[in-house]
């Protein structure tokens, strides 16, 4: 176990996940300057990747930058102790409306996520939903919440725990998905229906964001697993989960 892990009130600790799409469903209704700089991210990105022009990269890889994507989800998940036992309860924010959803969920961190021993916890976290969430907000007008301003701050005086960085053990070039660690560990997959690649069809093409929402939760719901498991504890299963409508 990660004995450091042990020392924080579980709690204290907002567990999230966030679901994101390019910003339309083609590349070409993006604006020129769009365009353009996509463009040039795409030539990047295809020193990498199989040659393909920067329309196709578009639909395949644009939801990951957030200059070019938007979120659609933000889900959240709490560890309640209780008289039976732990249980988890997750909550979403989601909308085709970005700046509503933000705005809801900004209004959560305000109100109950704002002091100095409260936590923000998510896999790949540091490098993809923290500052993907603060980009966007302020993309929107958003004043970003006190746990999300990192501005100025050293990475010891962050409050973010992230389930990836938290296996690399120092080894920095390191990436382990969320479901092959959920393997490992004996955690049911989150990817028994849908994975991150089929979002934005499952958005533009089959218009269900319902499935994405309920995808999203189980991400949670896994993150929150795995981070048990490093603190050497047991897991808590399905029927101790509760989606708050």
């Amino acid at each position: 176990m990660i004995e450091s892990l042990k020392k924080i009130n579980l709690k204290d600790i907002l567990f999230l996940d966030i679901e994101t799409v390019p910003l339309t469903d083609d590349y070409s209704k993006l604006s020129d300057i769009q365009k353009k700089y996509w463009d040039k991210k795409a030539s990047y990105i295809s020193k990498n990747e199989e040659e393909n022009s920067p329309q196709d990269l578009f639909g395949e890889k644009a939801g990951i930058f957030s200059e070019f994507a938007k979120i659609v989800c933000i889900s959240v998940g709490f560890v309640n102790e209780t008289n039976s036992g732990r249980k988890i309860r997750i909550k979403s924010f989601y909308s085709h409306n970005e700046k509503e959803l933000l705005e809801d969920f900004k209004n959560l961190l305000d109100k109950n996520y704002a002091g100095d021993n409260r936590y923000l916890c998510a896999h790949n976290g540091k490098e993809f939903d923290f500052p993907f969430i603060a980009r966007r907000m302020l993309v929107n007008g958003i004043k970003i919440p006190k746990i999300l301003d990192v501005a100025g701050k050293k990475p010891w005086e962050t409050t973010f725990l992230d389930t990836m960085e938290l296996w690399k053990f120092g080894d920095y070039k390191h990436f382990v998905s969320l479901e092959l660690l959920a393997d490992l560990f004996g955690i049911p997959t989150p990817k028994d229906d849908i994975d991150g690649s089929q979002v934005a069809k499952v958005y533009y093409e089959e218009n269900d964001l319902e499935r994405i929402v309920t995808y999203c939760q189980k991400d949670v719901i896994t993150t929150i697993n795995i981070f048990l498991k490093y603190r050497g504890e047991e897991i808590i299963t399905d029927e101790n989960v509760e989606i708050i409508k």
